[in-house]
């Protein structure tokens, strides 16, 4: 499986998530607590948003050796600052190592990261292929399970209606699954976010999920931890969403419940129950 984050709030440079916390993404790269694998080795990505809403799309970064020897990873975390952005760690479950099969995904302004798997999914391949968007489809440039979920999403309205979308393309998955013999076709841990809204889902078809954690509310943060001087320069809409936590910090983390999915946006934040829907 795999290990990823997504941060949104005030701008901040890539390194102050990426590798400054105790149990940082890029200690997970080797030491994963919470994952199938302890050692999430075969590639990485980061996706941004810049400051300046100017241009819209993300940057992406993806490369196929580990993360926690990288150089221009390094280099990337120390000169880049975000509001906005996604970065994972990559442990294939059977699909090659290769730089198109590294995460995030992006299409247009929308980026994807996944977690999890579709079991059996060589045996699906061809099926869950033929019902991405015929226009949509030469856009797919790699072998994973991961992109062709966000694929499948993007042709069931995810830039109108992402929760339904992901709720359509996870009743796909299940009912083809299904129809190939699978018993529980689906696993996934999901971001995905437009640029301005974050959503993250959590939900497998035996109804046990990989891991995954939101950040507590800023304000009561800083009540609780007042000599925390990180969380006096960051605004309270700021908000993390991570497959484990990075840090020991009482009080910091909140599981997300299974079958749920949550929306990170300006105001107040949402979690809300998940179910998948026929299509």
């Amino acid at each position: 499986m795999c290990r990823w984050l997504a941060y949104s709030g005030t701008p901040i440079l890539l390194d102050t998530i990426l590798y400054r916390p105790a149990h940082s993404l890029i200690d997970q790269s080797l030491h994963a607590r919470l994952g199938v694998e302890t050692t999430n080795g075969d590639g990485f990505g980061v996706g941004w948003y810049t400051p300046d809403p100017t241009p819209d799309t993300p940057a992406i970064v993806r490369d196929t050796g580990p993360a926690w020897s990288n150089r221009n990873l390094r280099e990337i975390a120390d000169h880049v600052r975000s509001p906005l952005f996604f970065a994972h760690i990559r442990a294939s479950t059977g699909t090659a190592v290769q730089q198109t099969n590294c995460h995030p995904f992006r299409h247009g302004r929308w980026m994807w990261m996944h977690n999890g798997a579709i079991t059996d999914f060589n045996r699906m391949r061809r099926d869950l292929a033929l019902a991405v968007d015929p226009a949509l489809f030469p856009h797919v440039e790699g072998s994973t399970d991961s992109e062709m979920m966000f694929y499948l999403a993007l042709t069931y309205g995810l830039e109108q209606d992402p929760p339904g979308a992901v709720e359509r393309m996870t009743g796909l998955v299940e009912r083809t699954g299904h129809r190939h013999d699978v018993e529980f076709p689906l696993q996934m841990t999901v971001a995905v976010t437009d640029g301005q809204r974050l959503w993250a889902f959590r939900y497998s078809s035996q109804g046990a999920s990989r891991s995954l954690y939101y950040s507590t509310r800023v304000e009561t943060l800083r009540a609780l931890h007042p000599d925390a001087a990180f969380l006096r320069d960051i605004s309270d809409e700021t908000r993390l969403v991570v497959s484990e936590p990075l840090g020991d910090l009482p009080g910091a983390w909140n599981e997300v419940p299974e079958s749920s999915y949550g929306i990170v946006q300006q105001g107040a934040d949402e979690l809300l129950p998940f179910a998948p829907q026929a299509v």
